[in-house]
């Protein structure tokens, strides 16, 4: 069973901080599935992807030819992880994510805007309904300007 890792972001934009959580999946041999409920927002990630300061994220955009290909795959909330192979689910903009998901897999993680307050209670409420169904979570804020986990619920370590 995997964990569950809620960033709470408030110091910087997701466009920040997806690249670096997908660069540390990548470095470790993971395949990714960012899964979003915004095609146009999935749109954006793409082009920024394509044009990375530092270097190029593989990817790719679901509904090609390739997707299974793709080591890291931005895609709706229908898509599930096997479409790409993926170890670690990326979840931005409130998409879905299941006590099913957090157990397949080796990470899930959730990405909120701390400055929104719909957000903030989208991901309360997904917090709840995962260490509900006993899932590992832990939640990270960027408050002090570094990312630091505040707490944990479940598991031992």
């Amino acid at each position: 069973m995997g964990n569950a890792l809620f960033y709470h972001l408030t110091q910087g934009p997701l466009e920040r901080t997806l690249p670096m959580l997908l660069e540390k999946s990548l470095e470790r041999g993971w395949r990714v599935l960012v899964r979003g409920g915004d095609p146009a927002r999935l749109g954006r990630l793409d082009q920024l992807l394509w044009k990375g300061e530092d270097s190029f994220l593989p990817h790719g955009l679901a509904g090609g030819d390739h997707d299974a290909d793709q080591p890291v795959l931005l895609a709706g909330e229908e898509a599930l992880p096997a479409t790409n192979g993926a170890v670690c689910l990326i979840c931005i903009d409130g998409a879905a994510v299941s006590a099913d998901d957090v157990a397949a897999l080796e990470r899930v993680c959730i990405l909120f805007d701390g400055r929104d307050a719909d957000a903030t209670a989208q991901a309360r409420l997904q917090w709840k309904a995962l260490t509900g169904a006993g899932c590992v979570a832990q939640y990270w804020s960027e408050e002090t300007g570094r990312w630091q986990m505040k707490t944990q619920s479940g598991g031992t370590d």
